[in-house]
């Protein structure tokens, strides 16, 4: 930030997750304090902190190389990033208003690291962990600070994917979920508000999607290879301009059904059944674009204009893939 006015952003952790968040941070102007939660020799731990250096460099360069920068930023980019040890945490963390908490998933990693930023941070900080299979509950308890603790999930990598996945407990102040979402949004990011649930929202949607395609796999269905070219040009194509549930709405939640209906019985598997929300949607006639409504209202919406903006974003993924063709005259 030119004005100096953005806020010091720190992470405990500085593994790969650690590593992306100061990335991305540092990429949009902020100063990014980098702690070690680990107890090392001074050789090792000097020895991590220029490998975590070089990644860093690495990947902002990896950024620019691809065209998102001029190159000759990177190192004034990566100058934003300083390094801390535990020993040296409660220097990294004074006067932080956000702490992100990045380390490994075991228990004792995850206390440890949540008792170290209550330790040490200010009281008005507010700490996000950035766990993929925690649930925000389990860990705000953990946080000493439950009002001012919520969880952030990043996708890898994530100086590259734009969602970021939060998740508040009901003791969170929804003041912090609120600063939260304006903070990753002023750095590009896409925030999404889910309640503590085991997956979150893209883990639970894509372990079921990664599972079915090694069971097709499994089962001969397919190649591997046409499995994947399945997923690029029809699955990802699709949902790349369409979310599920708009999806949903736009084919029409009752082709939905039946189709679940037929998989269920000719797979003889209760998992491709249709949940009770898209048959409550059917009988009450909200079975998507056609009735106005769905799992979205489209009562204020022109169809025809919502249509033809989503068919441009079409034209243009085809455009991208290198798959838009002229016609033959």
């Amino acid at each position: 930030m030119a004005n100096g006015a953005a806020p010091v952003i720190a992470c405990v952790g500085a593994g790969r997750m650690g590593r992306g968040i100061a990335h991305c941070f540092a990429y949009a102007g902020f100063e990014v304090r980098l702690v070690d939660a680990k107890r090392r020799s001074p050789a090792d731990q000097a020895a991590l902190f220029e490998q975590t250096h070089e990644e860093i460099r690495g990947s902002l360069a990896t950024v620019a190389d691809l065209g998102g920068f001029d190159r000759k930023l990177v190192e004034k980019i990566a100058g934003r990033v300083s390094f801390f040890s535990r020993d040296y945490a409660a220097t990294a963390l004074d006067g932080v208003r956000f702490v992100f908490e990045a380390v490994p998933e075991p228990d004792e990693a995850k206390r440890d690291a949540l008792t170290l930023i209550d330790e040490t941070a200010g009281a008005d900080a507010i700490v996000a962990s950035t766990t993929s299979t925690y649930l925000s509950t389990q860990l705000s308890a953990w946080s000493g600070r439950p009002a001012r603790f919520l969880n952030a999930h990043w996708l890898n990598p994530a100086f590259i994917v734009p969602l970021v996945e939060l998740s508040p407990t009901d003791e969170t102040d929804p003041a912090v979920v609120e600063e939260t979402k304006a903070l990753l949004e002023g750095i590009g990011k896409v925030p999404v508000v889910c309640k503590a649930s085991p997956g979150y929202i893209v883990p639970r949607i894509q372990a079921l999607a990664m599972n079915e395609a090694a069971r097709l796999v499994e089962e001969g269905v397919a190649s591997a290879e046409d499995i994947d070219k399945a997923v690029k040009y029809g699955f990802g194509f699709r949902f790349a301009v369409l979310g599920l549930l708009e999806f949903i709405d736009w084919g029409g939640g009752d082709i939905l059904y039946h189709a679940s209906r037929y998989l269920s019985d000719a797979m003889d598997d209760p998992r491709f059944a249709a949940p009770k929300i898209v048959q409550s949607n059917m009988a009450g006639k909200r079975n998507g674009l056609r009735d106005g409504k769905g799992f979205y209202d489209y009562a204020d919406i022109r169809l025809e204009d919502y249509r033809r903006t989503k068919m441009t974003a079409f034209m243009q993924s085809l455009e991208n893939a290198g798959l838009l063709r002229k016609p033959v005259l």
